[in-house]
């Protein structure tokens, strides 16, 4: 399917405010004239997705008037929501969607809001999906305390249902989030980082999540555990596989045509540079340690240090151990019987790894 596109809108963060849009250049537009449409596997649960939408909201409705006033701003920038499709096509894939899978699909949902607001926290960041983030509008102590009262609801979501295995199954995830998280920010302060740690690193902090999100869905439907156990470790390699095409956004985003350095601004080594840091002379190694240590803010040298991995071969390397991880996942999957829903997974984990943003 392709789309024609007259032009195209661009939000970009000047100093944490969102500033202008316009038409593209012309060189740049021509990239985006005839473009291929990414598609996700809705129609396959579109009943589901419209009526988890209901229950979500429900989900997170406060008394509180600033809360609910906080939460209703949050609830309206929702992303593309492929956390709950995995848990529905998870449960499908098992059996039926009933009651517990949109429960657990509105427990991850929750979950990954939560550490979001709270990522927005630690980053410092005042931009999330190109809206203000809630640490923007509302700073420190609101989006703690919105972070903390999501984990309450999610909590008592479950509870009030008596899904002790859900609960189980989601508390793992937010435990290993934590670890990644904090183990990614220990190495980040001497940037000594080896590629088996970083894939530690994403294992928790991302990949976790959406394994926890796959395992609630096929548990919901089933309680199996051996087809749980399966779909766990599908969603942690399709996890695996995303947060990697995430990092090498950094070095080559198609959403502006041009590498944006983020990650080495706040000093987060991905592994595409972490395969340079490895391949290169000892002289770039320390001069690309430095920059990241001190001249982080450079663009100059930010420049040059992203000229350096794709010099190196380290987007290419990272592309392709992206690409090997999509396969696990997929022969994962392929251990259950050819079906829509099995064939609307696979979508998923393409989506994931062809997606332009």
């Amino acid at each position: 399917m392709l789309v024609i596109t007259p032009f195209l809108l661009i939000y970009q963060g000047v100093n944490g405010k969102l500033t202008a849009h316009g038409k593209l250049p012309s060189i740049i537009f021509l990239q985006y004239l005839v473009a291929p449409v990414m598609k996700l596997p809705n129609a396959l649960i579109q009943k589901e997705l419209d009526l988890f939408e209901v229950k979500f909201k429900e989900a997170v409705q406060s008394q509180a008037p600033l809360l609910d006033r906080i939460m209703r701003y949050v609830v309206k920038r929702k992303g593309k929501q492929l956390r709950p499709m995995f848990v529905m096509l998870s449960a499908k894939l098992c059996g039926e969607i009933n009651d517990s899978t949109y429960r657990a699909a509105s427990l991850v949902e929750i979950l990954h809001t939560a550490t979001l607001v709270h990522d927005d926290v630690v980053d410092d960041s005042l931009e999330r999906r190109g809206f203000f983030s809630t640490y923007a509008l509302w700073k420190t102590k609101a989006s703690v305390l919105i972070g903390d009262y999501l984990l309450a609801k999610g909590l008592l979501l479950s509870l009030d249902h008596n899904d002790y295995q859900l609960l189980h199954i989601l508390s793992d995830a937010v435990k290993k989030i934590s670890e990644g998280e904090l183990l990614q920010l220990e190495k980040a302060r001497n940037l000594s980082l080896k590629e088996e740690v970083y894939y530690d690193i994403i294992r928790g902090k991302t990949a976790s999540l959406l394994a926890s999100a796959c395992a609630a869905g096929a548990w919901s439907a089933a309680q199996d555990k051996t087809h749980t156990e399966t779909l766990r470790l599908f969603g942690e390699l399709t996890g695996m596989a995303f947060q990697i095409k995430d990092d090498l956004f950094d070095y080559a985003s198609e959403d502006i045509g041009k590498p944006t350095g983020n990650d080495i601004k706040e000093k987060k080594l991905t592994l595409p540079l972490i395969y340079t840091l490895n391949h290169c002379d000892a002289a770039t190694r320390r001069k690309i340690i430095y920059i990241v240590k001190n001249n982080s803010q450079d663009k100059n040298k930010v420049d040059w240090v992203m000229q350096q991995v794709q010099a190196a071969g380290g987007i290419s390397y990272a592309t392709k151990q992206m690409n090997h991880f999509k396969e696990q996942a997929l022969n994962v999957l392929h251990t259950f019987p050819d079906s829509d829903t099995r064939r609307g997974l696979e979508d998923m984990v393409l989506f994931v790894t062809d997606r332009k943003y």
